[in-house]
């Protein structure tokens, strides 16, 4: 034994070696005995599934199965988890086609929906491309702006070189029928796939202007609708942005070119209910008006690092006076326009009602299937620092509009008809637009009074409406449809634009 231990020898343990045959048959005697206890486990299974389903009622199985159900999902993964279920279980789900995408779709609207930030949001791939035709103002229609009014589409703006413009559509017009399919009932997005379509194919639409109803051959095709210009005098003129869409400074630029080479000097920017847009263009417009690396804002993000957004190019130097016109519906880049020609400039004034306060930008990143999340990324502040979020830009000088152009209009059905003595709030709302549009109602408390008769009377006449002196949905819409058209056109009822003129001419 010393003698082992003491040499290089090592002992190699001593294991059975196992033939092929012998490990086959063993093998085969695990598999046999496998399957005769597989065997056994299903008979007993349908001896104790016959057993209960004898002794409990089909109602006891149906609530063992709920109990089972209701215990705890054990899961790290809710949102997997509950998925799951409502795929699985969810009583309503089979009767639901795409019942995953809509579930997920409205799992992740959940899920970016958050108090903090209104503006960062999941969209289907349809909003997405509402979206992106909204912030481009560039699409294939008839080039109207319009909302619902009374079951019917009531047309507010009509854009400059339009199809509709050109096929005689005018501001105030009520559409009742597109192709002849009745709008009464449709939303405003329903009407919109009706009144959009192909370039190059034709719609009719059934107008009603006043008291006549008009049919209007319209020819679909590219629409730009997000700037618009005119000069008013020989040393004044106006701008309109409705957007900062994707090609809003080309449109922009033909029109200051124009003003440049005529000599103005004094221009109006009308930047209500413009809601933003591109960077890139606020940028380009920015630059239009303020000298090359002028400050445009400055983004701050979450850690804390800043980016300067900076003017390029050869700014317009024959504008001496600029007046910005704004409203509760300025938001985002229109907002930083505001602040970066009102910081900059000295010759520049603000009039309207507060802005909205938008002081957040948001990027949109897409995925396979068109859908997209667009989220927060920053904050901007002005050239000034100012941080003007959930709190909006204070005018230099305030103007109010008129009240029944802020009241939502009530609705009047077909066949009430009202008349002196009655009470209404539709007398009310025709009362106050009668008002506006420089009729005598006397009264405007609802009370349909002798006097508001004889206003009605003189609006019917001058209208070509059947002259009852009382109020039916005929003569309600005609109403509306004045006062929205006196509205956008008769700029000597624009407290903001006559305040703009008079500080220009002052």
């Amino acid at each position: 034994m010393k003698d082992l231990e003491k040499s290089n020898t090592k002992l190699i343990p001593l294991q059975k070696h196992v033939f092929q045959e012998e490990a086959l048959q063993k093998s085969l005697r695990k598999e046999k005995k496998l399957k005769n206890i597989l065997f056994v486990s299903i008979i007993i299974s349908l001896i104790l599934g016959y057993v209960a389903g004898s002794i409990l009622p089909s109602q006891g199985l149906n609530q063992l199965r709920n109990r089972l159900q209701e215990g705890q999902v054990i899961s790290d993964n809710k949102i997997n988890a509950v998925l799951d279920i409502m795929k699985k279980n969810w009583f309503f789900g089979k009767d639901i086609s795409n019942l995953s995408s809509r579930l997920e779709d409205q799992a992740l609207k959940g899920i970016t929906s958050n108090k903090e930030d209104d503006h960062t949001e999941y969209m289907t791939k349809e909003e997405v491309v509402a979206f992106n035709n909204q912030l481009k103002r560039q699409y294939v229609g008839i080039g109207i702006q319009y909302l619902k009014s009374n079951e019917k589409i009531l047309v507010q703006k009509v854009f400059r070189n339009s199809p509709a413009e050109k096929a005689g559509v005018q501001v105030g017009d009520l559409i009742s029928k597109v192709n002849g399919t009745s709008l009464e009932g449709k939303t405003v997005n329903e009407t919109r796939d009706l009144v959009r379509g192909k370039e190059g194919t034709k719609i009719v639409l059934e107008v009603q202007r006043g008291s006549k109803i008009i049919s209007l051959q319209v020819t679909r095709g590219p629409v730009l609708a997000s700037t618009y210009g005119k000069i008013i005098n020989d040393t004044t003129a106006y701008l309109e942005l409705f957007q900062f869409g994707e090609s809003t400074h080309v449109e922009l630029k033909p029109y200051l070119d124009e003003f440049e080479k005529k000599g103005v000097t004094k221009l109006i920017v009308d930047l209500r209910d413009n809601g933003g847009g591109y960077l890139t263009t606020l940028k380009d417009i920015a630059s239009y008006f303020l000298s090359p690396k002028t400050t445009v804002m400055e983004q701050v993000y979450s850690d804390g690092s800043r980016e300067v957004i900076r003017t390029s190019g050869k700014p317009y130097k024959n504008f001496k006076q600029i007046v910005l016109l704004v409203n509760e519906n300025t938001a985002s880049a229109s907002e930083v326009l505001t602040l970066a020609l009102k910081e900059q400039r000295k010759d520049v004034t603000v009039i309207g009602t507060k802005t909205y306060g938008k002081g957040t930008v948001q990027v949109s990143r897409a995925f396979r299937d068109g859908s997209a999340i667009k989220y927060t990324t920053s904050k901007w502040v002005s050239p000034k620092g100012e941080w003007i979020n959930k709190k909006g830009i204070e005018p230099d000088i305030k103007t109010d509009v008129p009240e029944v152009l802020r009241t939502a209009q009530p609705n009047l059905k077909e066949g009430d008809v009202l008349k002196v003595d009655s009470v209404s709030p539709v007398t009310k709302y025709a009362q106050e637009a009668l008002a506006y549009l420089g009729y005598q109602p006397g009264r405007r408390d609802g009370y349909f009074s002798e006097q508001m008769r004889k206003a009605i009377l003189k609006f019917q006449e001058k209208e070509g409406l059947e002259t009852t002196g009382a109020i039916n949905r005929k003569t309600y819409n005609a109403i509306v449809s004045r006062m929205v058209y006196v509205y956008n056109t008769d700029k000597s009822k624009d407290k903001a634009y006559q305040k703009a003129l008079e500080v220009l001419h002052g």
